[in-house]
């Protein structure tokens, strides 16, 4: 009998979270492999992509729905949440359209091209209630989990130095400052000062910053930024971060120094040693973990609103308010205030 068969819809307990996914290029190719293959609690059942030849061709493969338009993709029935994995410049856009119709989203970083665009997309999800998870994966690295864990043996924290250096990017629109809306400090550095974020539990005030192309023509695939972060009774913290986009080698160093010990790690290579004194007291290697893998496998239980996101919009936001002021600094010769608002 019909009432002997339990409910397998998209919306019965256990079932995957029917998703549409925007973008399929290099890096939403990712989410598309782990999507489909990876992750039990997703469906992808749509897809939207600026190369409409290619899109389409890789929709007939997967046998799913193609949307010319994000519009037309968020508004299809069949999608009951969002995966954006496509230039920031669109993110507003993406934005206004979930929370219209009501689609939980997961966003990657950056959450916009300017503060402005960031504090609009925060405000519009926070007013809304939508469920919002921003591709910060640093957080989901199993490195950093390892020196967060860690931290309490410092004391109190003064310092942070972040870098991070990969090779030179092979996606075109990423050194087109229309599409992309800047470089490396806003494409990398993000993660780099969502990361002060989380391991200070501070906001970056002021930014003093430089910036170089080495590799790239129109947008920077080099910086350095002074930061100087507060909110709390105690001292300010300062922090540096540094980027490259132009080398044939990849690390993620990290140093976090308390009064009473210091932590360095790579998040790259998941190496990580606490120091005391002139000794180490630990030392340790980290097992790798999937970032993106980890970031999928936890939105489906924030689209239920059965978790927080590990990085909500507002996190997203602060993260693209300093690089504006990265950019600011620059253009004026001179250190600036990080924006709030």
């Amino acid at each position: 009998m019909a009432g002997d068969v339990p409910a397998r819809g998209p919306d019965a307990p256990g079932a995957p979270l029917p998703i549409g996914l925007v973008g399929t290029g290099k890096h939403g190719a990712r989410y598309l492999a782990h999507a489909t293959r990876d992750v039990p609690g997703l469906r992808v059942v749509a897809i939207c992509r600026r190369d409409e030849a290619a899109g389409r061709a890789l929709a007939r493969e997967l046998g799913v729905a193609f949307h010319r338009t994000v519009a037309e993709l968020v508004a299809d029935p069949a999608v009951r949440a969002v995966v954006a994995a496509a230039p920031p410049s669109i993110h507003e856009e993406l934005v206004r359209a979930c929370v219209g119709e009501g689609k939980p989203l997961l966003i990657e970083k950056p959450l916009a091209t300017d503060a402005d665009a960031a504090f609009r997309i925060r405000d519009a999800v926070l007013v809304s209630g939508l469920p919002c998870l921003v591709g910060h994966t640093l957080r989901f690295n199993a490195t950093v989990a390892r020196v967060c864990e860690l931290l309490p043996r410092l004391g109190a924290v003064g310092q942070v130095e972040l870098t991070q250096s990969f090779e030179p990017s092979r996606l075109d629109w990423l050194d087109d400052p229309v599409r992309s809306g800047g470089g490396n400090v806003l494409h990398t550095g993000v993660h780099s000062f969502d990361l002060l974020r989380l391991l200070t539990g501070r906001e970056a005030l002021e930014v003093a910053c430089f910036v170089e192309r080495v590799a790239t023509r129109r947008t920077e695939d080099s910086f350095v930024a002074s930061i100087r972060l507060g909110g709390a009774a105690e001292a300010a913290v300062l922090a540096s971060v540094a980027g490259s986009r132009a080398t044939g080698s990849r690390a993620g160093s990290i140093r976090v120094v308390g009064r009473e010990a210091q932590i360095v790690a790579d998040h790259v290579h998941g190496e990580l040693a606490l120091l005391r004194g002139r000794g180490r007291e630990l030392e340790e290697r980290v097992a790798d973990v999937p970032t993106v893998l980890a970031l999928l496998r936890a939105f489906p239980a924030v689209a239920a609103g059965r978790a927080r996101p590990a990085a909500d919009v507002r996190d997203g936001a602060a993260a693209v308010a300093v690089a504006d002021a990265c950019y600011r600094s620059v253009e004026s010769g001179r250190r600036v205030a990080v924006r709030t608002e």
